[in-house]
């Protein structure tokens, strides 16, 4: 099993980025005792090294399970270790949960290639011959289109190649969502009703 997630302070001030900082290790070792490894894929970090946001991937059994005890905003309860007598005590981060499209993979055995004919200029031969081919991409119902050429076989070896362009476009739209999707998380914090409660400058849960 494999599930994409993320820590974020929002836009909390450092000590939220210091909680952060600090619940990352717990929630490693954690899901290790849980046989559950934890990969970091970006990290964003303040200017004083403190991370303020963290994507993971985590591989194992049982995820889900392990994860009902983390989703969603988590409570640290503590004196700031940065201001001294600050009357605010409690500090919110979240855990979210990113959902990532499966890789696209194009596959000969996915594609349907229907041969047609050409149309436009290229002569009378052109428009006698049945050379166009039209490859459907049958999982996503994408295709593409080639008569370039007077060789069938050459126009679908394009009509590939343009099919295969067109799903590395649809796969970066993709990728374009997941990143826009991490930022909306980054900003949109439930301060409340918290998943977890840490207390002191040991985190204690």
């Amino acid at each position: 099993m494999e599930v994409y997630i993320q820590l974020s302070s929002g836009k909390g001030p450092k000590e939220c980025d210091f909680f952060l900082t600090h619940v990352l290790g717990i929630f490693q070792r954690e899901a290790l005792a849980k046989q559950i490894h934890v990969i970091v894929i970006n990290e964003d970090k303040s200017g004083s090294g403190l991370i303020q946001s963290v994507v993971c991937k985590l591989t194992g059994a049982e995820i889900d399970i392990f994860l009902q005890a983390w989703k969603g905003s988590l409570l640290w309860i503590c004196e700031s270790p940065f201001r001294r007598f600050h009357k605010r005590k409690n500090w919110f981060i979240a855990l979210f949960v990113i959902t990532k499209e499966k890789e696209i993979i194009l596959l000969e055995k996915d594609i349907l290639y229907q041969v047609m004919r050409s149309s436009g200029a290229g002569g009378q031969h052109v428009n006698k011959v049945s050379s166009a081919v039209r490859a459907l991409h049958m999982p996503t119902g994408i295709t593409a289109v080639a008569m370039d050429t007077r060789s069938q076989l050459q126009n679908k070896k394009l009509a590939k190649e343009r099919l295969a362009h067109k799903l590395m476009q649809l796969q970066n739209e993709s990728a374009q969502q997941d990143v826009d999707k991490q930022w909306q998380n980054h900003a949109e914090i439930e301060r409340g009703n918290p998943t977890r409660v840490f207390k002191g400058i040991d985190f204690k849960s």
